[in-house]
C-alpha cells in the first residue's frame, strides 16, 4: 500500500446472509490504507437493500486516500448525501416506496477517530478489555428507553425492536447523521456492525471474541458465534485494530 497509513491499522471484515435468510442485503467498506472503514444494512424488498447498501459501500470506496481529517469528513457527509437523494428518486420511481440502508462510518486521522451514522448499525471500542458502544441507536426501541418506557435489558427482544427512525434514502428532508469524535490509542479495537450481529450475540460475548489475540479473526468468530445461535438478520462484522504508529497520522 502506498498510502501513509497502511500498516497503521489491522482490519479486516465479513458478512453472511444469516441462518434464516438466502439473500444478504448488508455491505461493508475495509479500506485501511484511507483510515475508513463502514457498515451499511439495506432495506427495500425485492433486493432494493443490497443495491442501497451496496450504493453506500461504492460511494465510500471512492474517496481518494491520505485527505485531511475534515476533508475526508466533508467527503463522506457529501457522498452519504447524494445516495440519500438518488435513493429517494428511485424510490419515487418505483411507485413511492422506501429504498433506504443504514449506516455507520469510521474515519481514523492523527490519533482521533470521528464517526458518523445514521440508524441502528452500531460501532463498539474496545479499549483495555472494557467494551463500549459509541453510537446510539436511531430506533423506535431507543426512542422508548431514553423516555424511560422501555428497560434497556428489553430493547433487542422488543416486537418493534427492528423499526429504525433514520436511514440514507428514509424520510422526507435532507439526510441527517449524528456524529462523535474521540481519541485512539494503541491498541484500542473497533467494531462496526449491523443490527443483524447485536441483536444475535451479547455484549460480553462480543467483547470476548473481538479481543482475540489476532483481531483479524474477529469479525470470523463473531460471524461464527452468530450463526450458531440461528443468526435470523444478515450479519456483517468490521474489526480494526489501532497500531503503535496510529498517533502520527
Amino acid at each position: 500500500m502506498s498510502s501513509l497509513l497502511a500498516g497503521r491499522f489491522r482490519s479486516s471484515g465479513r458478512t453472511d446472509p444469516g441462518a434464516r435468510r438466502s439473500h444478504n442485503e448488508d455491505s461493508y467498506l475495509d479500506r485501511p490504507e484511507a483510515g475508513l472503514w463502514a457498515v451499511a444494512d439495506g432495506a427495500g424488498g425485492h433486493e432494493a437493500g443490497e443495491v442501497a447498501s451496496g450504493m453506500i459501500r461504492d460511494a465510500l470506496a471512492a474517496i481518494p486516500d491520505d485527505l485531511p481529517a475534515g476533508q475526508v469528513l466533508g467527503e463522506v457527509r457529501q457522498r452519504l448525501a447524494l445516495v440519500h437523494e438518488a435513493l429517494r428518486e428511485a424510490g419515487a420511481r418505483q411507485g413511492g416506496g422506501t429504498i433506504a440502508s443504514t449506516v455507520v462510518v469510521l474515519i481514523v486521522r492523527g490519533g482521533h477517530f470521528a464517526c458518523l451514522w445514521a440508524g441502528d448499525s452500531r460501532l463498539y471500542r474496545l479499549r483495555q478489555g472494557s467494551l463500549e458502544q459509541i453510537t446510539r441507536d436511531h430506533s423506535l426501541v431507543q426512542e422508548l428507553v431514553d423516555a424511560g418506557m422501555l428497560h434497556p435489558d428489553e430493547a433487542e427482544s422488543h416486537p418493534r425492536a427492528n423499526v429504525i427512525t433514520r436511514a440514507v434514502g428514509a424520510g422526507e428532508d435532507g439526510l441527517e447523521v449524528d456524529k462523535t469524535s474521540d481519541r485512539v490509542l494503541p491498541g484500542d479495537r473497533f467494531l462496526l456492525c449491523s443490527d443483524g450481529l447485536t441483536k444475535t450475540l451479547p455484549a460480553g460475548e462480543i467483547a470476548t471474541l473481538l479481543a482475540v489475540p489476532d483481531a483479524a479473526l474477529a469479525p470470523e468468530l463473531l460471524i461464527a458465534a452468530a450463526l450458531a445461535r440461528e443468526a435470523s438478520d444478515n450479519v456483517t462484522a468490521v474489526a480494526v485494530e489501532a497500531g503503535a504508529e496510529t498517533a502520527r497520522g
